[in-house]
């Protein structure tokens, strides 16, 4: 409080007071600019036409902005795309990115979860464009506090989990999650407690980016000063009263332009700096240097506010008691067990240079799910980013989305294949009740293909000749962890069909197949060589096993 006023009301007095000056700003930019006008194309004009803009950008309110994605490219070719509300509450709306495909694709379902932490989901507008090639996506729009009445009731962090839950409910089997930064405590939380449940919804992977899992680990500036303070203090500092006339008016907020001066001032002197190069390429015509300047600026000032109660639960939680990863994070009363998560794929990824979630902090997920199988898990780290190179940018393009879509449709597909032997038994089971010598012909074609001896084959007998195969069919390369459908075929192309041949690379071969296919290190990263000769000694009485029909009890 600052005497009878809050800093919230004297924001929003300070907002309208310059309303007028702002709007004369605004109508004399566009008068220099008119190319009637002489002076527009002077010196003195164009300082002008860059004094008044800049003065225009930093006393605005900046809106919500929109994701602004109308097509993607899938399979080559660009399609049309269709933002729908799908579900909603009062502090959420859950949008489909809905492609308009000719043809039907069975891509894995994603669902980003976008932090709401002072900025709208369309911050992650690149993460939405990136993945949606090769997945159906789905992402969480998180609604500005302020805009909520009063009469809709309060949204804090059990209420976060919640709605998360039951939008996995919605979007019924065979969802995968993508959390980044905030949420990744939430849907670690969410995963936890579907996964101990039994819930048959839980998704089938979930990757969980740049967030505070271990605040404990490398604590950042953000960290410290979550740490140095109570939370009384945070609660009679930054909590205030939404003011009239906004819809929210008078519910306890934590204001999204105090967030926004938290963030800017952690790095001022490069916002300082920018606004400054802005000013020069506006007097020097650089138009497409202003306009890089006004996308990232539209985007980055524009914040909502948090509920106060959301916000006060969510630093008390993560920041100063570390309650997930210490065990004593709790859901209305029930224990959030991370050793419950076990079917559940898990993948990390940090940033080099993160100044927000340190090195080390998402990780941290790792070593806490330990229940998770080796095969189902992955970390990465990339290098020469910071916290928003995490999700965006060109090393997020090139280097981080490919990992995701490759672990998403890995896993995918890992689960699709496990469900489908688990049901083969059954299908075979009449007819090995009907025909139980059908045994005896079965097994002799395994151990020697009828395809080597072409003179025994008769083509009036269709069975024997619909059994013929060749001596060795391609391996299933997707069995390799890392190597998705695509990858697969491009392997394919290049020669490689059979785990032998992966398990033989050599290092010279390795860095062929490297810069043939682009594959950024990932044979050795990934350990394909090993998987390979660990595949290839499976037991030849488990593949003899599998083609024969399951044996089934007289009852």
């Amino acid at each position: 409080m600052m005497g009878p006023l809050s800093y919230y009301q004297l924001y929003e007095l300070n907002h309208a007071a310059l309303s007028p000056m702002r709007a004369a700003a605004d109508m004399f930019g566009l008068l220099l600019k008119n190319p009637l006008n002489p002076m527009s194309q002077t010196p003195l004009g164009r300082n002008w036409q860059a004094g008044l803009e800049l003065f225009e950008r930093t006393t605005r309110r900046y809106a919500k902005p929109s994701f602004d994605l109308p097509t993607t490219l899938v399979g080559g070719m660009r399609v049309p795309v269709t933002e729908q509300i799908v579900w909603q509450k009062p502090f959420c709306d859950l949008i489909h990115f809905e492609r308009e495909l000719e043809r039907p694709r069975r891509d894995p379902k994603l669902l980003i979860v976008a932090p709401m932490s002072g900025h709208y989901a369309t911050l992650l507008r690149g993460t939405v464009e990136a993945m949606m090639p090769r997945h159906d996506v789905y992402i969480t729009d998180w609604i500005d506090a302020r805009m909520v009445p009063l009469a809709e009731g309060g949204f804090d962090l059990d209420d976060y989990i919640d709605y998360l839950v039951e939008i996995l409910h919605f979007l019924g089997d065979d969802v995968h999650v993508v959390a980044v930064c905030q949420p990744a405590v939430p849907v670690l939380a969410a995963v936890a407690l579907m996964e101990a449940a039994g819930d048959r919804f839980a998704p089938r992977s979930m990757t969980l980016m740049g967030g505070p899992i271990d605040t404990r680990i490398n604590p950042t500036a953000v960290n410290e000063m979550a740490q140095g303070k109570s939370l009384d203090w945070f609660a009679e500092n930054v909590v205030m009263k939404v003011p009239f006339p906004h819809a929210g008016c008078m519910r306890d907020v934590y204001p999204g332009f105090l967030q926004l001066s938290g963030f800017m001032s952690m790095n001022l002197d490069r916002h300082v700096t920018a606004h400054k190069d802005l000013f020069k390429h506006l007097v020097e015509g650089d138009g497409d240097s202003a306009t890089k300047h006004r996308d990232f600026y539209d985007e980055y000032l524009a914040v909502m506010d948090l509920t106060a109660e959301f916000y006060l639960q969510t630093v008390e939680t993560v920041f100063i008691t570390h309650a997930l990863p210490k065990g004593e994070m709790t859901h209305r009363g029930v224990p959030v067990d991370l050793t419950a998560v076990r079917n559940v794929a898990l993948l990390t990824v940090e940033g080099e240079n993160d100044d927000i979630s340190g090195v080390g902090q998402t990780e941290a997920a790792q070593h806490l799910c330990i229940n998770i199988p080796d095969d189902m898990r992955a970390h990465y780290m990339q290098p020469k980013v910071g916290h928003y190179g995490v999700f965006n940018g060109s090393r997020f393009r090139a280097e981080i989305a490919p990992r995701i879509s490759d672990f998403v449709l890995t896993h995918d597909r890992d689960r699709a294949a496990n469900g489908a032997s688990a049901k083969a038994p059954a299908a075979k089971a009449p007819a090995a009740k009907a025909e139980p010598e059908a045994k005896s012909a079965v097994t002799p074609a395994a151990r020697k293909p009828a395809a080597a001896r072409p003179a025994k084959v008769k083509p009036a007998a269709p069975a024997k000749a619909t059994a013929a195969k060749p001596a060795e069919p391609a391996d299933d390369l997707k069995r390799i962890a890392g190597i998705g459908p695509k990858l697969e075929a491009s392997l394919n192309a290049a020669g490689f069909t059979r785990f032998a041949q992966i398990a033989r690379l050599t290092v010279k071969q390795q860095t062929a197949l490297d810069a043939k296919l682009g594959l950024r290190g990932r044979v050795a990263r990934e350990k394909w060589i090993e998987q390979a000769k660990g595949l290839m000694q499976e037991p030849t009485a488990q593949l003899q096993a599998s083609l024969e029909p399951a044996p089934v009890s007289a009852d």
